[in-house]
C-alpha cells in the first residue's frame, strides 16, 4: 500500500530495507486520488518502534493512506527524542477539528494503574468520544483495547496471575465478519500484557461480537455490532524481535519474567525466534482498511 508519510520519517529507511513499499509524501501528491486519512495515537514509550511496526502492517493493500501521528500532551515521552516528537507528532488539539477515515490507538505500559489514575485519562476519554463522530472506524490495540472497552461499554480489566507473554494460537468464533476473512481456523498472535478482559463479559454484552479467542489467554479480537470499533488484545503488528527485546529488558531490570511461550526454538533465548504471525497480521490490517474503512467512509466528509 502506498503510505503517505513525511519523507524524513526514520521508519521509512528501515521498511525499505525489508522491501516494504512506502510512498513518500513528495511522490504521493502526484497521484490523482483521495488517500484514506488515518490517525495514529501512539501511547507506546519507544514511539519510533511502534511507528515502524504499524507502517509495516498497513503496507499490504493498493489503497493510499495519509497518516497523522499524535500523542497526549500531558505525558512527556522519556524514550523518544524530543526533536522527533516536535517534527512528526501533533497534539489532539491540533487535529480534533478534522475528520479521519480510520484511527489506531496503541497500547501503553500503564496496566498496573486503574484507568482513572493514568495521567492522560481525561484527554484519552475526549479522543474516544471524538472518534464517535469524527472517525469511520477505530482499531484499539492491547491496553488501548482495554481502555476502549471500558470507556464505550463498561467492560472491566482484571490482573492476570502471570504475564501473558509469547505466541498463542487463537480460534475464530464467527466467520461472518470481513475482519477475519481469509484467516485459518487457528492463527498465532503475540501477546505481552499483565491484565485481561474476560471473555464472558464480552459475550454477555449485547453490542459486542467476539471474533477470536484463545483457550489459554482468552479474548483476542472483538468487534462492535455497528462495525465502528475494533478491539485487539494481542500484537499482530509486532516485529520478529519485539518479544525478545522485551524479555531482555525485563531481565536487565531483574524482573521475574518467564521466557516468552512458543517463541524461541526449544525455549532457548540465544536462538532466533520462529515467526508465524506475519501472514495473519497482513490479513487483519488489509481487511480493516478495505472493509471497515475504505468501503464505508464518505469520499467527502463534508
Amino acid at each position: 500500500m502506498p503510505i503517505n508519510v513525511p519523507s524524513n520519517l526514520p521508519a521509512i529507511g528501515e521498511l525499505k530495507k525489508e522491501n516494504i513499499f512506502i510512498m513518500e509524501e513528495s511522490r504521493a501528491i502526484h497521484q490523482d486520488i483521495r488517500p484514506l486519512r488515518v490517525a495514529l495515537l501512539n501511547l507506546m514509550p519507544v514511539k519510533m518502534v511502534t511507528e515502524t511496526d504499524l507502517l509495516r502492517s498497513l503496507a499490504n493493500t493498493p489503497l493510499q493512506v495519509e497518516l497523522d501521528l499524535f500523542h497526549m500532551h500531558e505525558h512527556e515521552s522519556k524514550n523518544t527524542p524530543r526533536e522527533h516528537m516536535e517534527v512528526f507528532y501533533k497534539t489532539f488539539d491540533q487535529i480534533k477539528d478534522q475528520r479521519y477515515d480510520g484511527l489506531i490507538i496503541t497500547g501503553a505500559p500503564v496496566e498496573h494503574l486503574e484507568f482513572e489514575e493514568v495521567d492522560y485519562w481525561d484527554s484519552l476519554c475526549e479522543v474516544l468520544e471524538w472518534s464517535k463522530t469524527n472517525v469511520s472506524n477505530t482499531m484499539h490495540i492491547c491496553w488501548g483495547a482495554q481502555a476502549g472497552l471500558y470507556y464505550h461499554y463498561g467492560i472491566k480489566k482484571y490482573p492476570l496471575p502471570q504475564k501473558a507473554f509469547g505466541i498463542f494460537d487463537h480460534q475464530i468464533t464467527d466467520r461472518r465478519h470481513h475482519l477475519v476473512r481469509g484467516f485459518d481456523d487457528l492463527f498465532p498472535a503475540p501477546h505481552s500484557r499483565y491484565t485481561e478482559n474476560r471473555l464472558e463479559d464480552i459475550k454477555q454484552h449485547p453490542d459486542l461480537i467476539p471474533l477470536a479467542w484463545s483457550p489459554e489467554i482468552g479474548s483476542n479480537i472483538v468487534l462492535s455490532k455497528d462495525n465502528r470499533q475494533i478491539f485487539i488484545s494481542g500484537h499482530l503488528e509486532y516485529n520478529p524481535l519485539t518479544l525478545k527485546n522485551e524479555y531482555d529488558r525485563d531481565m536487565a531490570r531483574g524482573l521475574d519474567t518467564a521466557i516468552p511461550e512458543n517463541y524461541f526454538p526449544d525455549d532457548d533465548p540465544d536462538r532466533e525466534p520462529v515467526i508465524r504471525w506475519r501472514a495473519h497480521a497482513s490479513l487483519l490490517f488489509s481487511n480493516w482498511l478495505n472493509y471497515y474503512v475504505y468501503q464505508v467512509t464518505p469520499y467527502d466528509w463534508k
